[in-house]
């Protein structure tokens, strides 16, 4: 079990003098960073990953350098120069900062940079669907078997990551000690995976009571404080069907419809924005009888993100960039929800 509650503290006076120089030559820079030129379709994920630029490890870095230049929703405008950052620089204090770290990111990205601290005092518990002996939903892709509960992790991880960086205590429910965050479009399927270094079972209803409970017994430790469960799966239907992300609340639970409704509404904003000539058909809607739903403590939402054997839905899925972009609006839907909600902490 990991618990994770981001504080980035320097050790010494000396540290800090070192790093101080460190951020400020590389401010001092900024203008020697490379420059390039936004192309028609381009968002910041395209553009760094164009230039060489691993967008989940930089996309902060970047927004803070053309914070002026960007539109609503962090967008780019096409024929303006942007500054890509200088990721020897960034490289350079990454290895002096020796703080927190989070190896069940993986190795290129264990490092989370401090982005803010909107989620303080806040808890989430984060469950990516299947795992272990049961793969989930299962399709072959030029000629390679791909599973749910591989994608269904990476996003979940991409989510830890963005809401560690915003202040949140983390809980990974399943966890794969050798599968860290993968830029790569095909995600070897394995069985390693394990609910709080416990084997997971056999049967599916143990595993679902083994998932509940860890949950369930978290929750009540930190009772009092600002909870919330994430669980995520990819879906399978017919393969002509094209689905959108949707979410799964508790009928009686306002806070879990709250969570659901203010996610959906950040991907409808979002869908409009970048994907004017698509509209958006994901819905939230309650669905009590789901075992996850209807059997944890926390307000919760449940969401699906595509449907595993739909072509266009595999875009969505097996690039890392839009695992990526799905990851962060989720955690700009728990954001909102966050801020717009009251004191109220239980169902």
């Amino acid at each position: 079990m990991l618990i994770w509650n981001l504080r980035i503290k320097m050790k010494s006076f000396q540290f800090t003098v070192l790093l101080s120089i460190l951020l400020q030559g590389a401010i001092c820079a900024q203008e020697e960073f490379p420059k390039v030129i936004a192309q028609e379709g381009d968002g910041i994920y395209s553009l760094l990953r164009r230039h060489g630029v691993s967008p989940t490890k930089h996309y902060n870095k970047f927004v803070s350098l053309n914070a002026e230049d960007l539109g609503e929703d962090e967008s780019l405008f096409m024929g303006r120069s942007y500054v890509l950052p200088d990721t020897l620089a960034t490289k350079k204090v990454e290895e002096i900062d020796q703080g927190i770290t989070y190896p069940i990111f993986g190795e290129d990205f264990k490092k989370v940079d401090a982005v803010s601290k909107r989620l303080n005092k806040t808890v989430y518990y984060l469950i990516s669907g299947h795992g272990g002996p049961d793969p989930g939903a299962v399709e072959k892709y030029r000629g390679k078997l791909i599973s749910e509960d591989e994608y269904a992790y990476d996003v979940t991880l991409r989510l830890a990551r963005e809401l560690v960086s915003h202040g949140a205590e983390v809980h990974l429910i399943v966890q794969d000690e050798n599968d860290g965050i993968r830029d790569s479009r095909l995600l070897e399927l394995d069985t390693d995976e394990t609910v709080q270094s416990n084997t997971i079972p056999l049967s599916q209803l143990e595993r679902l009571k083994q998932r509940s409970k860890a949950v369930n017994d978290l929750y009540l430790k930190n009772s009092g404080k600002y909870q919330r469960l994430l669980v995520t799966h990819v879906d399978s239907r017919s393969e002509g069907t094209n689905i959108d992300v949707f979410f799964y609340h508790h009928e009686k639970s306002k806070n879990g419809k709250k969570l659901a409704e203010s996610i959906h509404r950040t991907f409808f904003r979002k869908y409009k924005k970048f994907q004017p000539n698509r509209l958006y058909n994901g819905t939230f809607m309650e669905r009590s009888s789901l075992y996850m739903v209807k059997n944890t403590l926390p307000a919760m939402a449940y969401i699906e993100i595509g449907n595993i054997r739909n072509k266009k839905d595999q875009r969505r899925i097996l690039d890392p960039d839009n695992r990526q972009a799905l990851a962060k609006w989720i955690s700009e839907g728990i954001l909102l929800d966050y801020e717009s909600s009251e004191t109220t902490i239980s169902k």
